[in-house]
């Protein structure tokens, strides 16, 4: 059997080519993708872990609901990035960055315990290297995919639409 004129069909699926300014079909497991980069947006922020997180600010969870995107699909507390690189990550060195910022926030989080109010991690010894790993990941995966890194981080809302819209 023929399809004729798929490209003019009205039943072809009309689509933005990027979602949140990521291509929509550039990596295999692309809504992963944006929760890991969520979280370590999050994570990787300071003054956002200061005026939201600290502050109370409804809509962007708190460090715990960043940690729980960072591994909940993936399993990046139990393997490597590494097992995702051509379907989350594009390379093994984003892959590296990814492992070296969930080592660093996990080992905080299972010294403080996963329910610490927000002020136990900041004010940690190691939360500033954890916090350093986060940002470097964040920034190769946002420059990777054509995003500006020092954009403020999107609520939880926000997220939720982009995944579900594609």
């Amino acid at each position: 059997m023929t399809v004729q004129g798929l490209e003019n069909s009205s039943r072809r699926p009309r689509r933005s080519s990027t979602m949140g300014g990521m291509p929509l079909n550039d990596m295999p497991w692309w809504r992963w993708r944006s929760n890991v980069r969520s979280a370590l947006h999050m994570l990787s922020d300071p003054a956002f872990q200061q005026n939201v997180w600290l502050a109370g600010v409804d809509g962007y969870g708190d460090v715990t609901d960043a940690v729980y995107r960072l591994v909940e699909d993936t399993w990046l507390d139990n393997w490597s990035a590494e097992k995702y690189v051509g379907t989350i990550f594009r390379d093994s060195q984003e892959a590296a960055l990814v492992d070296t910022a969930v080592l660093r926030v996990l080992r905080i989080m299972h010294q403080v315990g996963p329910d610490a109010h927000v002020s136990v991690y900041v004010d940690h010894e190691a939360w500033p290297d954890a916090v350093r790993a986060a940002r470097d990941a964040h920034v190769r995966m946002a420059v990777s995919d054509g995003d500006d890194p020092d954009t403020p981080p999107r609520t939880l809302e926000v997220l939720q639409i982009i995944t579900r819209s594609a």
